[in-house]
């Protein structure tokens, strides 16, 4: 029973204090409700096709092939492949973790993975389609062209920042998290 009160303390926590918000402010606590309900219903339409997809990918791609195209010896090959699947990418960053969880089980190198996650949070094509006839093809290629760079350098140097401590720790949790 502790561990289930653990496991969901700031779930109880959150509960309670929307409760009390509703009982000192009842149209804040039907505002924060109803935020709430749209959450919830944004994130059932998008984790269940998520989760197909990371099935698929988890069955049908070879370790082998991960580690050959995404890996750490992939170089620019991977680079490139992760900025893509990040650009092509739908739906809202939240999605990306899962996915990643899988990219990083499969063999694919952090450096890839950080790579993936800012090009899924920056450089999606709908978003760059939007920019680019709402803001101008001058905002969007800057933009765009400022981005790239700034996400691979980014990824680099998180990379570089994390010790090998660091890195088997987080392979060993995306171990025992894809595992369950």
């Amino acid at each position: 029973m502790k561990k289930i009160i653990q496991r969901y303390l700031f779930f109880i926590i959150a509960v309670i204090t929307s409760i009390i918000i509703f009982i000192l402010n009842a149209e804040l606590g039907k505002r924060a409700l109803e935020t709430t309900l749209y959450s919830l219903q944004e994130m059932l339409i998008v984790i269940p096709p998520v989760f197909v997809l990371l099935g698929l990918l988890d069955v049908w791609v070879p370790k082998e092939t991960m580690v050959k195209f995404m890996g750490e010896k992939s170089g620019l090959k991977g680079i490139i492949l992760s900025l893509v699947a990040g650009s092509f990418a739908a739906g809202p960053l939240y999605g990306a973790f899962p996915v990643s969880a899988v990219f990083l089980k499969k063999g694919a190198s952090l450096r890839n993975v950080f790579i993936f996650i800012g090009a899924w949070s920056t450089t999606k094509i709908p978003m760059f389609l939007f920019e680019y006839s709402g803001l101008g093809p001058r905002f969007a290629l800057t933009r765009l062209l400022v981005d790239i760079p700034g996400i691979i350098i980014i990824a680099f140097l998180l990379t570089a920042c994390l010790k090998e401590d660091d890195r088997k720790l987080i392979s060993k949790n995306i171990m025992e998290l894809t595992e369950k």
